[in-house]
């Protein structure tokens, strides 16, 4: 393959990238479905395709709607043990970010209730609202017709927005962030009707247990969700062997949502990520598998960190 091929195709990548991750909710194999695309460009007869961007496009996104399709994809999906990969902030797989409904596509919400949906109707969904493709094209990248297209589209945003807990209006960072230090605060001091009182009626709590079970574990109410999450703020012995030490809080934003993320020696060992509306806490995603945190580890290398909110555990 000739240098201009290479540069071709490297010009593009962040864009597949971002839409494998969208599509499969996990950067590690949106990086492996960027390196197949890469390999059948590679072995294409690159003189016959009219246009590269297109040709790229219906290749990664054919290759994601096959892993999604895979028995090991299904099985894990079926038994509930799937959950997102957070990204932090800053992460080029989070781009295209400038519309609402681009910033709405990678957030953990959003990701989680996608996985609800068919691949196909997953596929258009995200090459509809997040990329902005016409049905036109989508149609061409699916192989199925325009009208197909519309139809699972419509079906797509009719079961996400059916599920999601809070409006259509996006949340306004700085109100969101103060919403998330009261709660870390009234979580790591015990007062757990203070808890409750910053959770909305219909909230919602999904963990991973930091992967030493083969189940989520899911909560609803605001009671339980608040014995939850003080239940897991609580410092225990126990908790700071399996963390590796006495964790510092930060609050930073994953997947465009504020998050509280526990750091030991500079290695985040878990993080809760939250979506707020009108003030209360809607929704946490608790994720603390190492393997779920390993690019988000990466970055927070690489990051310079505002001071922790707790830094005494």
């Amino acid at each position: 393959m000739d240098s201009a091929a290479i540069d071709q195709f490297e010009a593009g990548r962040g864009r597949l990238a971002s839409l494998a991750y969208r599509l499969l909710g996990s950067a590690t194999d949106a990086e492996d479905a960027v390196q197949d695309t890469f390999l059948r460009w590679q072995a294409a007869e690159r003189e016959r395709i009219e246009t590269p961007e297109a040709w790229l496009t219906k290749v990664i996104t054919n290759l994601c709607l096959d892993r999604l399709r895979s028995a090991q994809a299904r099985h894990e999906r079926a038994a509930g043990a799937w959950l997102p990969e957070p990204l932090l902030k800053g992460d080029p797989m989070l781009d295209p970010a400038d519309t609402f409904e681009q910033r709405e596509s990678v957030s953990l919400a959003v990701l989680t209730l996608m996985e609800r949906l068919s691949p196909v109707e997953r596929a258009v969904y995200v090459l509809r609202e997040a990329f902005s493709y016409s049905h036109a094209e989508i149609a061409g990248i699916l192989d199925i017709t325009e009208s197909a297209s519309q139809q699972h589209a419509h079906r797509a945003r009719i079961r996400v927005a059916a599920e999601r807990r809070r409006g259509n209006e996006e949340v306004d960072p700085a109100s969101a962030r103060r919403v998330v230090e009261e709660f870390l605060a009234a979580a790591v001091s015990g007062r757990t009707e203070r808890l409750v009182a910053l959770l909305t009626d219909d909230v919602t709590a999904i963990s991973d247990g930091a992967g030493l079970g083969k189940r989520l574990l899911r909560y609803k109410t605001r009671e339980r969700v608040a014995s939850y999450v003080r239940a897991g703020f609580k410092p225990t012995p126990a908790k700071r062997r399996l963390a590796g030490g006495s964790p510092a809080f930060h609050i930073a934003l994953v997947n465009g949502s504020p998050a509280v993320l526990a750091v030991v020696e500079d290695r985040v060992v878990g993080t809760v990520v939250f979506e707020v509306d009108g003030g209360k806490v809607a929704s946490l995603h608790g994720i603390a598998a190492a393997d779920r945190l390993a690019r988000l580890n990466e970055a927070w290398r690489r990051h310079e960190p505002d001071a922790p909110v707790v830094d005494a555990w």
